[in-house]
């Protein structure tokens, strides 16, 4: 049985995005949370980042800087975190 995962990434968010996609390798739901700063603009963050996309990943954000991500406010978030099985914080 699947479960659902979050992925929130804040301060080590190279570390965080390799992890989310990683662990799609388990066949679970992973959603992935980038709060309250811009994603850094490197080689390795835009790979994940596309790779997240090409399989069709949540990504959320509460920072209006992340503009290719679905913005929630940071309480529509915390509503949100409450549907997983697992959080998992960077």
């Amino acid at each position: 049985m699947s479960k659902k995962i979050a992925v929130l990434v804040r301060d080590r968010q190279g570390e965080a995005l390799r992890m989310a996609v990683g662990i799609t390798l388990m066949d679970d739901v992973i959603d992935v949370y980038v709060l309250d700063r811009k994603v850094e603009e490197t080689e390795d963050n835009t790979l994940n980042i596309e790779t997240m996309k090409d399989m069709e990943m949540n990504i959320y954000t509460n920072t209006k800087e992340n503009a290719d991500f679905e913005f929630l406010s940071t309480e529509e978030i915390a509503r949100k975190l409450l549907e997983y099985d697992h959080i998992i914080p960077y």
